[in-house]
């Protein structure tokens, strides 16, 4: 797998992948039919953070040049962060995630890192918790309707070695 920086080219690939992967992991949190997947909200969200030279934004891309994953770092902060659902139970989001932190490190002097999850997203907070973050008690809402709570994780910068 290869992971390299986002361009505006990616973008019309990128949608569908993110897309897919919302729908099928937080549909009990946006229901589809009243809270659908806001695509023109994400691509323009996306638009930004790919020309924003605060927003380090990366994809991950198989052997033939396919999307298969996505992130964005912005300071000490995991934006944003997804694998193509076919992927899923593969080891690309374990390997995406600690290319993304190492990326963290690399361009943050912060002493923590952190990242905010859907509260109840129970698929990610496990996949996060795995990987070392811990939930803090700082809690804050969605933009989105219905403006669901998102936890805020945080980890530790690693020790150099």
């Amino acid at each position: 797998m290869n992971f390299r920086p986002m361009t505006a080219g990616d973008l019309p690939e990128l949608l569908p992948l993110q897309e897919e992967g919302a729908v099928a992991a937080l549909s009990h949190i946006f229901p589809q039919d009243l809270s659908p997947f806001q695509r023109e909200v994400i691509m323009e969200r996306w638009g930004r953070d790919v020309g924003d030279p605060a927003v380090y934004a990366y994809v991950a891309a198989d052997e033939r040049g396919r999307l298969s994953g996505f992130a964005a770092i912005r300071g000490s902060e995991l934006l944003r962060f997804g694998t193509a659902r076919r992927l899923w139970g593969s080891g690309l989001a374990t390997h995406l995630h600690d290319f993304v932190v190492e990326e963290l490190e690399r361009t943050s002097d912060a002493p923590y890192l952190w990242l905010r999850v859907f509260e109840e997203n129970r698929r990610a907070r496990r996949f996060y918790e795995k990987l070392g973050w811990q939930a803090t008690d700082i809690r804050t809402q969605s933009t989105f309707p219905p403006r669901p709570h998102l936890v805020e994780y945080r980890r530790d910068r690693r020790e150099a070695d």
